[in-house]
């Protein structure tokens, strides 16, 4: 079975893999349960100093050396066409696969993650830019702390767009902000391609902010977890 590992800034994403569905795993602890199964790994990090720690707990607890998306051993079935000298967040990188092998090409991948990305994928898969906004928890966080009179507030779809307290008019700013925000950067996205092209949202607040727009062809949790499969496959099969 094969261990796939998405460590974000923000939270760690555990999966098991057998060859027909997904396991997600709650915490590590719940590892050993399946530790005479577990003979492969592969790891998408945007936290590098973590990745040691991860190699460390699938050789102690597997018996595996994982792969590492990002790293010079780790073929992908197209390279990104990025300035030279670029690194891609590995993030990224499984997203535009696992896009690509669900949707085809002249896709645009908006991640909420902590940071909002946008993955550009031209038609045979490569990834060829995109763009990076600011997370909506972490701006969020930065006006609370640089406004002393705002509170923290949750994200949330306010039930409509004129605020009538601080927290609802701190949510609607947001909400809605992100939601014009997400809108204006794919129309100038597909100005600049002059084609057709699908967008598919994934990361944890994608199904909320969906529901204020209806620019999504589709909302996929799993995304990131399908390419770090597909990407291990195709590993496989070339070495």
């Amino acid at each position: 079975m094969l261990l796939a590992i998405d460590c974000g800034n923000t939270n760690t994403v555990f999966s098991i893999w057998d060859g027909e569905y997904f396991v997600w795993l709650s915490s590590l602890m719940t590892l050993t349960k399946t530790e005479a199964t577990v003979t492969e790994a592969i790891i998408s990090s945007t936290v590098p100093r973590v990745v040691f720690n991860l190699r460390v707990l699938c050789d102690r607890y597997f018996g595996c050396r994982p792969l590492v998306v990002g790293k010079p051993d780790c073929k992908l079935p197209v390279a990104p066409r990025v300035d030279q000298g670029t690194t891609v967040g590995p993030d990224r990188l499984v997203n535009t696969v696992a896009g690509h092998n669900r949707h085809g090409g002249d896709l645009i991948v908006v991640d909420f993650g902590t940071a909002t990305t946008f993955d550009v994928v031209d038609t045979d898969g490569a990834y060829i830019g995109g763009v990076i906004a600011p997370g909506v928890n972490l701006s969020l966080e930065a006006l609370h702390m640089a406004a002393a009179a705002l509170p923290h507030v949750d994200v949330a779809r306010p039930l409509k767009a004129i605020g009538t307290n601080t927290v609802a008019c701190m949510q609607s700013g947001v909400y809605w902000g992100y939601v014009g925000l997400v809108e204006g950067i794919v129309r100038e996205v597909r100005r600049e391609r002059d084609r057709p092209m699908k967008v598919i949202a994934t990361g944890g607040l994608a199904s909320l902010f969906a529901q204020g727009t209806a620019l999504f062809d589709s909302v996929e949790d799993d995304l990131t977890m399908h390419g770090l499969v597909l990407i291990h496959a195709y590993n496989k099969d070339a070495s």
